[in-house]
């Protein structure tokens, strides 16, 4: 069997097991102690709904397997947010100064030069490989290139804007 590693987004709250159960209109089978506590998780980017309840796909997890693999949406280290950038979320730091300011991973594409400032470096048509990379808006609107440096690497208060 391979191993994996998982990034997705998710709704939860806290539930007993027993609640849970109650909630899917289910029995709690023999086996299972309605009294350990856990988490009603609901899968935002994933999965047919398969409740009327929620939009997306519902489960249960125990309290001990969602603390140690789940993270609020803020808080995070870059890594984890280079990982949300990467499933088209917008990320931003809590330090950051200007309101509106965030970042979002810009996808790679191919095109053919067709107007300056590339007219003047490559001849029109030419083939241009343009490669994915992460820009920034701005608190006054304006969108650049965002590179970032050692503070933003190492910080822990990134977090997912919400949609």
């Amino acid at each position: 069997m391979q191993r994996f590693i998982g990034t997705k987004l998710i709704n939860a709250t806290p539930m007993t097991q027993f609640t849970y159960n109650e909630f899917r209109g289910r029995q709690l089978p023999e086996n299972e102690n309605g009294a350990d506590e856990g988490y009603l998780v609901e899968y935002v980017n994933g999965g047919q709904a398969n409740t009327e309840a929620y939009s997306g796909y519902v489960s249960w997890s125990p309290k001990e397997v969602f603390e140690r693999e789940y993270r609020r949406v803020d808080g995070l280290t870059f890594g984890l947010a280079v990982e949300a950038l990467k499933k088209g979320f917008k990320v931003a730091r809590a330090g950051w100064n200007g309101k509106g300011m965030f970042l979002f991973l810009v996808p790679g594409s191919t095109f053919a030069v067709s107007r300056p400032p590339l007219l003047g470096i490559y001849p029109e048509g030419k083939e241009i490989n343009y490669k994915p990379h992460i820009d920034m808006q701005a608190a006054d609107g304006s969108v650049f290139a965002w590179n970032p440096n050692q503070l933003d690497v190492l910080a822990e208060d990134w977090t997912i804007l919400q949609e």
